[in-house]
């Protein structure tokens, strides 16, 4: 048994895509007004006068979303905001109008995969703006700024991060001294940290309570949560793999 009815003509088919095509512009247009409320709601701190202690609990009391869902928005927003502060930075000052981001014709997942690498979208933004003024379409449509914008997120995906560069064997015993002694420091300094995110969130918690308490925290001190949820498990462990991937 199958769902499939008669084939469609000519006609309908062209009625069906012009269909789609309009819900996937509705799609686009929410999933800007989401990261520009996202972004406001966060930079107001709305959790606090409704009696939150952070971000994330105020997401799954309010939105009923997890925690790892509450983030996600966030770093869609703010992607999607760095974005479009490199579309206004490659067009030409009489085309700079808007302030929020406009409809790019992104999904989320799209977003999320160069979340990290914003500096490089804006790179390929500015190459691909820069091709379409000197196509001579000034100023240039929004079609035609979408598909730039497209075509450098597409760029972005499809070239591999920049790897790690290995330490090279030719450098002075003496800075290789320097450096590793640093890193240690570094590393005691960490522990320090750590025992200080134990006292706003003691060793019993699991890490999800502990992010919780540590979040408001750390945005007063200007610490990334992920890095003092990592300094903590080093306090609790005293094994420096767990610094792994925030700071070593």
């Amino acid at each position: 048994m199958t769902d499939q009815g008669p084939p469609a003509d000519a006609d309908q088919a062209r009625r069906m895509t012009g269909e789609l095509r309009t819900a996937l512009d509705d799609v686009g247009r929410a999933l800007v007004a989401l990261a520009v409320r996202v972004h406001a709601a966060h930079t107001a701190r709305v959790w606090a006068p409704l009696g939150y202690a952070s971000w994330a609990a105020y997401c799954a009391g309010e939105l009923h979303l997890s925690r790892a869902q509450a983030y996600r928005l966030l770093t869609v927003a703010r992607t999607a905001r760095a974005v479009h502060s490199a579309v206004r930075d490659a067009l030409p000052p009489v085309s700079r109008t808007r302030d929020t981001p406009a409809d790019y014709g992104l999904s989320q997942r799209a977003l999320l995969a160069v979340s990290g690498r914003t500096d490089d979208v804006a790179d390929h933004i500015a190459h691909h703006m820069t091709a379409l003024a000197l196509s001579g379409a000034q100023p240039p449509d929004d079609d035609a700024v979408r598909d730039a914008v497209r075509r450098a997120i597409e760029d972005v995906r499809a070239t591999p991060a920049p790897a790690r560069r290995e330490t090279s064997a030719d450098l002075p015993p003496g800075l290789l001294r320097e450096g590793a002694a640093a890193v240690q420091d570094l590393i005691a300094l960490q522990m320090e940290l750590g025992r200080l995110m134990l006292e706003v969130a003691p060793a019993y918690l699991s890490e999800h309570d502990a992010a919780d308490l540590l979040e408001p925290f750390c945005e007063e001190i200007g610490q990334p949560l992920h890095k003092a949820l990592a300094d903590r498990r080093y306090a609790i462990t005293g094994d420096s793999r767990a610094l792994k991937g925030s700071v070593l």
